[in-house]
């Protein structure tokens, strides 16, 4: 298994999305959209533009 993007419908009938590791853990998910094709825009935004991004720590540690 591969890590993958999982799209649902949730109690208040709007369409989120779950990122999934290999082993079936959720490592995020998303807001709810009330379109389909939103969750899925935001999707293609993170494949596309989150390989480089930045780690900011604001941890204090």
């Amino acid at each position: 298994m591969a890590y993958k993007f999982e799209l649902y419908t949730d109690k208040a009938g709007e369409t989120r999305f779950r990122f999934k590791a290999p082993n079936g853990e959720i490592m995020f998910g998303s807001e709810g959209y009330k379109q389909k094709k939103s969750a899925q825009d935001a999707i293609a935004s993170i494949q596309k533009n989150a390989g480089g991004a930045a780690v900011e720590d604001n941890t204090g540690k």
